[in-house]
């Protein structure tokens, strides 16, 4: 039996890594995807390998990446080698972009979506808190963070503006399968 496969989205600031990470303590052989950004490292936020733009332009082309899209001006890469272990029926959870999505479903027809959701209130003081962005860089991302999800795609919604274990349980839940 195939693994399934989980795209996480929701705005800069609701907690998507957080979650993530502690979803995957929790949950042995969930893989979750290791991302390739056009960003260093050092930048920190989520664990990621940090690639220069030629780099991932090579590898774009050589087809290393199952899923890619840009953003913030970056350029995001999901690694091909998603797709054996999917093959091995290991759940992938990956940090995704509402821009990709649709190119997602295409790719892997059963892909969920988890959508991280957090108040304004909330996203604003954990952004400024990451100490990675301007007051005016903080303002745009809080512009964008109310959108609406491509139509058609399996989307439960995980609020993650209260205690952290809450929202990790309504993680946990929407990794089970559903119940025919």
């Amino acid at each position: 039996m195939a693994g399934r496969l989980f795209a996480v989205v929701g705005p800069s600031g609701a907690g998507k890594d957080t979650l993530m990470a502690e979803v995957a303590a929790r949950r042995p052989g969930l893989y979750l995807v290791r991302r390739a950004i056009t960003r260093p490292e050092e930048a920190g936020g989520e664990p990621f390998e940090g690639i220069s733009e030629d780099a991932f332009g090579r590898r774009l082309a050589a087809g290393a990446f199952a899923l890619s899209w840009r953003a913030h001006g970056l350029a995001y890469g999901i690694p091909a080698a998603i797709d054996a272990v999917l093959a091995e029926g290991r759940d992938v959870l990956f940090n995704g972009s509402r821009a990709v999505l649709g190119e997602a479903a295409a790719r892997y027809p059963g892909l969920v979506v988890l959508h991280v959701t957090a108040r304004p209130e909330t996203l604003a003081r954990r952004l400024a808190g990451r100490g990675r962005e301007s007051a005016e860089e903080i303002a745009r991302r809080l512009a964008r963070a109310d959108y609406a999800l491509p139509a058609g795609l399996t989307v439960r919604r995980i609020d993650n503006d209260g205690a952290l274990d809450d929202a990790v349980a309504a993680m946990l839940a929407a990794l089970q399968p559903e119940r025919v």
